[in-house]
């Protein structure tokens, strides 16, 4: 008799090296991998049943959950009602996306119409300023901020850029919602560049979310202050310059964001995780002349120092003091502007001539 122990190990040995169409037949996960396969399999029987279930999870209201695998449809996997109409962790996106591969590959009724009232809902989610909230419907609370913490607005602005162009899976997009896209994409520019906090009138980056009537730098969870991010700017400034003909406004925003980035780069330390005395995790900020240089998830409003909060909401300007907790449970640093300095900039300047 086979070990069946045995036998799963050879088969996921096997599949590890299996080639990437191959490995393609396997059943997916629900994150951003569904909209990277081959052509062809979004007009399989596998991307369809899929589909199914993305559109049995769309609310009445056009928009989708997050945090829910949307493999299976609801009833194998019920949503909490807290998670619903959101553009948080790709929430929306991310549902519309793979629904236009599956439409483009081969278009059923049931999935058109639910891109469709996936894109009304994000156009009728917009503030007449041009921005997006967390929720909409509206939801009482932070969620009400123009939202640009973990890219939800930049992506939905991606998403309404690509409908604009009609290349690709999106060429089935009607003229008349095409043409309204590309008019909430031209106001969240808008607000993008009304937004940049200024320093004695220099222009610098973005809080993760501003008010969404004064557009000031705004509060969302405790530890998540109004503050200047070296995180959440990145992918505007990556979105703004993916604009092929920038205005001069852009072109300053752009410029402005960059020099705020290198000059708010911190060196000769090095973020490291490690193991303490009681077995748990913890984080720490060591010396080191040699290491890559970081930036801080915030940094202080006027002072552009880092800045450090826990659940109390108490500044600290020195990481070893906020809770273990925090410590291991959020990314106060990270590397995220140096792909965008040492690739994507370079490469814009070139683009637009400033080279």
């Amino acid at each position: 008799m086979i070990d069946r122990r045995w036998l799963v190990a050879v088969l996921t040995a096997a599949l590890s090296l299996a080639s990437p169409a191959l490995a393609q037949t396997s059943t997916p996960e629900w994150n951003g991998e569904i909209v990277k396969r081959d052509a062809d399999w979004y007009a399989g029987p596998e991307a369809r049943r899929i589909a199914d279930a993305v559109v049995l999870h769309q609310s009445t209201e056009g928009g989708w959950p997050k945090n829910t695998s949307l493999l299976v449809p609801p009833d194998a996997a019920p949503v909490e009602a807290n998670l619903k109409n959101t553009f948080d962790n790709q929430a929306t996106t991310l549902p519309m996306a793979f629904l236009a591969r599956v439409i483009h590959a081969g278009e059923r009724p049931g999935d058109r119409a639910s891109f469709d009232r996936g894109l009304d809902y994000i156009l009728a989610a917009q503030y007449p300023n041009g921005g997006w909230p967390q929720f909409y419907p509206l939801r009482r609370g932070y969620y009400t901020h123009i939202t640009f913490n973990d890219d939800a607005m930049v992506r939905v602005m991606t998403l309404l850029r690509e409908i604009v162009a009609g290349a690709g899976p999106y060429d089935f997009v009607d003229p008349e919602r095409r043409a309204r896209a590309a008019a909430a994409v031209s106001k969240g520019v808008e607000v993008m560049l009304a937004t940049q906090i200024r320093q004695g009138g220099v222009p610098t980056v973005w809080c993760a979310q501003h008010d969404e009537t004064t557009l000031a730098p705004a509060w969302a969870r405790a530890y998540e202050p109004p503050s200047l991010s070296g995180s959440e700017s990145v992918g505007i400034v990556r979105f703004l310059m993916a604009i092929p003909d920038p205005s001069p406004e852009v072109v300053a925003a752009i410029q402005g964001a960059i020099r705020w980035f290198e000059a708010s780069a911190i060196t000769g330390v090095r973020f490291e995780t490690t193991t303490a005395g009681d077995g748990r995790a913890d984080a720490h900020v060591v010396a080191d002349p040699d290491a890559p240089r970081i930036w801080a998830r915030f940094y202080e409003l006027e002072t552009n120092r880092p800045i450090f909060l826990s659940r109390d909401s108490v500044v600290h300007y020195d990481f070893a003091e906020i809770e273990r907790e925090r410590r291991t449970g959020y990314r106060y640093y990270g590397t995220w502007p140096e792909p965008l300095l040492r690739d994507d900039y370079p490469a814009w300047r070139r683009r637009v001539g400033l080279s």
